[in-house]
């Protein structure tokens, strides 16, 4: 009999990136969700970002995303990087950039792999990873009148 990892199941899909946009329009939970939805998947991590009321200690009023030309290409290079590091059959991530609310969606990401536990690896790197590396940037506003930029 042939160790469980031998099914193709276990492999990493031929063309696992689903899925990787920079939007100025509101983010779709759903739309991610379906995108890495596969058959040989036994676990599907999400990670959804959005805008939360403070940061620092100060209240946020508001914020706005701002990315370089670059952002897309950079965000792909690190699927990539994710995508060779673990078993992944699906994946996908959006960012949004423009004016957002409180309780907006920012960042929605999701990693399909044949187990939970790759799952959940996988997306913690591919989140972490897109923050502190893709250029875009948040130009936060807060209740006081000041603002703070803050970005990779």
């Amino acid at each position: 009999m042939a160790p469980m990892n031998d099914h193709p199941g276990e492999q990493a899909a031929q063309d696992p990136i689903k899925l990787l946009a920079i939007r100025e329009t509101a983010l779709s939970v759903d739309e991610v969700f379906r995108a890495v939805g596969d058959d040989a998947s036994g676990g599907t991590a999400l990670f959804v970002g959005t805008v939360r009321n403070h940061d620092g200690g100060a209240d946020v009023d508001a914020l706005g995303y701002s990315c370089h030309p670059s952002a897309e290409a950079e965000m792909r290079r690190i699927a990539e990087k994710v995508v060779a590091e673990y078993p992944v059959r699906a994946l996908a991530a959006v960012h949004r950039v423009g004016d957002l609310r409180v309780g907006d969606l920012a960042v929605v990401v999701a990693v399909s792999c044949p187990h939970r536990g790759e799952a959940f690896e996988a997306c913690r790197k591919l989140i972490d990873d897109l923050k502190h590396e893709v250029p875009i940037w948040k130009h936060q506003k807060f209740s006081d009148g000041t603002e703070d930029w803050v970005g990779a």
